[in-house]
C-alpha cells in the first residue's frame, strides 16, 4: 500500500470512531430537537416496560372489588348498572348481558362507548352508530336489522363472550328470570376459559 492509502485508511478511521464516541453524544445534546427525541424514546420505553399498571394505592381493577352476579335483567332494570348510579357497568349484546366493569375506561360515563352502559348495545354496533337516539329503551327483537348488521352483532358477541363475564340474558317483555346456580356458574366460567384458550 502507498503511504497515501495507508493516511487515508486511518483518518478515515479515526472519524468513524469520533463520530461514535464523543460526537455522537454532542449531536445529541447540542440539538434541542434531539434531546426532545431522547427524552420522548425513553418515556416510551417507560411505559412499555412499566404496562398499564395503574400507580400504587389504586386498586388494579374495579371489578375484582364487586362480587360476580349472575341473574337475567329487563331492559329498566339494567339501567342503574351504568358505572355512575351503580359502580357495575353492564352492557346488552345480542340479548347476551356482560359485566364489562373491568373495561370502564371505554364503558363508563367519561369513556368513548359510555353511551352503552346500562343497556342493550346491540343496535348501536351493528350500525356502528353512537348516538343515544339508536339505542331503544325498551326490549330490541333487532329483526329489522340486515344480515351484515346480524353477523356483525354475533361477532361483537364473540368478543364480549372472550373478554367479560357473562351475567344473564335481557328479558323479553313477559319473559320469566332463569334461576341460575353454583354450578352453572362453574361450568360457564370454564367454558370462557377454554374459549379464550382458542
Amino acid at each position: 500500500q502507498s503511504p497515501l492509502q495507508t493516511n487515508g485508511s486511518k483518518m478515515a478511521d479515526e472519524a468513524v470512531q469520533s463520530s461514535v464516541g464523543p460526537g455522537v453524544l454532542q449531536e445529541i445534546f447540542t440539538s434541542p430537537l434531539n434531546v426532545s427525541l431522547l427524552f420522548l424514546c425513553l418515556f416510551l420505553l417507560y411505559k412499555i416496560v412499566r404496562g398499564d399498571r395503574p400507580p400504587e394505592g389504586e386498586p388494579a381493577d374495579r371489578q375484582e372489588e364487586l362480587p360476580r352476579i349472575r341473574r337475567d335483567f329487563t331492559p329498566a332494570e339494567m339501567r342503574e348498572y351504568d358505572g355512575d348510579r351503580n359502580p357495575r357497568i353492564l352492557i346488552a349484546v345480542n340479548h347476551k348481558i356482560f359485566d364489562v366493569t373491568k373495561g370502564n375506561k371505554f364503558y363508563g360515563p367519561e369513556g368513548p362507548y359510555g353511551i352503552f352502559a346500562g343497556r342493550d348495545a346491540s343496535r348501536g354496533l351493528a350500525t356502528f352508530c353512537l348516538d343515544k337516539e339508536t339505542l331503544k329503551d325498551e326490549y330490541d327483537d333487532l329483526s329489522d336489522l340486515d344480515t351484515m348488521q346480524l353477523e356483525s352483532i354475533q361477532e361483537w358477541e364473540m368478543q364480549f363472550t372472550q373478554k367479560y363475564y357473562y351475567v344473564g340474558k335481557l328479558l323479553k317483555p313477559g319473559e320469566e328470570p332463569t334461576e341460575y346456580t353454583d354450578e352453572e356458574d362453574t361450568k360457564d366460567g370454564k367454558e370462557a376459559k377454554e374459549l379464550k384458550k382458542e
